[in-house]
């Protein structure tokens, strides 16, 4: 057994309505952060849902404002006073600076822009390992 064993993936969960925006996303956080994507939603019903089941634990939501019904600002709302409390990211092409302030009052941690904040978004989560602080 090496004497600093890697602590588990980032349990994360990802609302986003592109399949391709969404693959390559998990393709990434696992390679990079380590993350392990838990689930996924399109759409805000199913995030909700999902996200306010008692058994169901992660660490990371990331979500995109934009979905295939509802909104992730509808999202951030549902899980602004939901224990226990995760990191909330908002991934989106839509950052304005009102939209900014928006998703950080629902209680959003951080907002990146899928167009050119990729990388902070991977050097933020890797950040959020546990493994960060160790060695």
């Amino acid at each position: 057994m090496p004497p600093h064993p890697h602590p588990h993936p980032l349990k994360t969960y990802l609302v986003e309505d592109s399949r391709v925006i969404r693959e390559n996303l998990i393709a990434t956080l696992e390679e990079l952060v380590p993350a392990e994507v838990v689930g996924v939603a399109e759409d805000e019903a199913t995030a909700v849902q999902w996200l306010t089941a008692p058994h169901h634990a992660v660490e990371l939501v990331i979500v995109d404002i934009f979905l295939k019904t509802g909104s992730g600002l509808g999202v951030l709302r549902a899980l602004q006073d939901h224990l226990p409390r995760r990191t909330l990211v908002v991934l989106s092409n839509y950052t304005t600076p009102e939209m900014r302030r928006k998703c950080l009052a629902l209680g959003a941690d951080r907002v990146f822009d899928k167009s050119y904040d990729i990388d902070a978004l991977i050097a933020y989560c890797t950040r959020l390992h546990p493994a960060a602080d160790g060695y």
